[in-house]
């Protein structure tokens, strides 16, 4: 067996693109978008009936070209996930605008039209994840969601106090970036590589997800953002891995043994102690760590920044 196959057998492997073709290719349970993966997406031409049918389905419902661009964003980003659901069996995450990262109402408004839309294309809340920032504020706002069963996949997570915050929250599932952690730690050291078993990105997933089993928090952890396949090896056994389509690629021709790293019984008999989390605890544990405070903020910047690029393509159109 090549190691994606062993992978499949300890954990839920997620397609991190918009790329349907990949998708259908590796075959993942889930996939995820994010306003990144869309913008390149969309500058496909075979994608463009998807721009197409989003500007008409918003030049139905306004005569405003302010709103119809509002309404085609949104619809786009829907149009994805249907066209991702028509090939996973599972989920897919389709993501609030960045710009509402600190707005919970914002956030919560935003989740609930990108809902009503699945829901209006017969698909049931149950198969789609509402990705926000893990800031406090997208952290509050999931939290009202669940409660109505609009499910959360909380991204751009960084560090313990977002992930037991989320946790605490009731959130379904979260996201923390393996890679950009890894990203960051480099650079602040100056070196060029960190091998994978002492990868500050790993290590943290690690700490998030025996954290999580150990105090029976039913959140998922779902790893994202891998720079190379020994950061994937490293935590085979995570409750989900969300994985770009070269190094699915590269996992599907590597041969070898994978070992499962992370395991929910072996977490339990861990000596953990529990963390008290509030507002001001959280704030402060961010601003104490410069790898999160730094990661999140140009996350969500990045974010934002291609869907202005999206914003800007899309206003042409219509």
């Amino acid at each position: 067996m090549n190691l994606l196959e062993q992978l499949k057998s300890y954990t839920k492997v997620v397609a991190d693109t918009g790329d349907f073709e990949s998708i259908m290719v590796f075959e993942p349970i889930d996939a995820t978008t994010n306003p990144s993966l869309i913008y390149a997406a969309a500058m496909d031409p075979k994608y463009h009936v998807l721009i197409q049918e989003a500007i008409l389905y918003a030049k139905s419902k306004s005569n405003d070209k302010s709103i119809q661009l509002k309404i085609a964003m949104d619809k786009l980003a829907v149009n994805f996930g249907l066209k991702i659901l028509e090939i996973v069996p599972g989920r897919v995450s389709t993501e609030v605008d960045a710009r509402l990262s600190f707005d919970t109402e914002g956030t919560i408004a935003k989740a609930r039209e990108l809902i009503a839309l699945y829901e209006a294309n017969g698909i049931s809340r149950e198969r789609v994840l509402i990705k926000m920032a893990a800031t406090w504020e997208g952290i509050l706002a999931a939290e009202v969601l669940e409660k109505e069963d609009i499910h959360g996949n909380l991204t751009l997570l960084f560090s313990m106090a977002q992930a037991v915050r989320c946790a605490e929250a009731g959130v379904k599932l979260i996201s923390p970036f393996v890679g950009r952690i890894l990203d960051w730690h480099k650079k602040d050291r100056g070196v060029s590589d960190i091998p994978a078993a002492a990868d500050p990105g790993v290590l943290s997933v690690t700490e998030i997800y025996n954290y999580y089993k150990k105090f029976d928090y039913p959140t998922i952890v779902m790893g994202a953002s891998f720079r190379n396949i020994g950061e994937i090896i490293e935590i085979a056994g995570c409750d989900a891995l969300t994985i770009s389509p070269n190094l699915l690629k590269e996992l599907e021709q590597t041969e070898g043994v994978l070992n499962k790293k992370l395991d929910a019984e072996n977490a339990k008999l861990m000596d953990i102690e529990p963390m008290v989390m509030n507002e001001k605890i959280f704030r402060w544990m961010m601003n104490e760590d410069a790898m999160a405070t730094e990661k999140l903020a140009e996350g969500i910047r990045k974010f934002t920044e291609d869907l202005l690029k999206l914003e800007k393509y899309l206003a042409t159109k219509i």
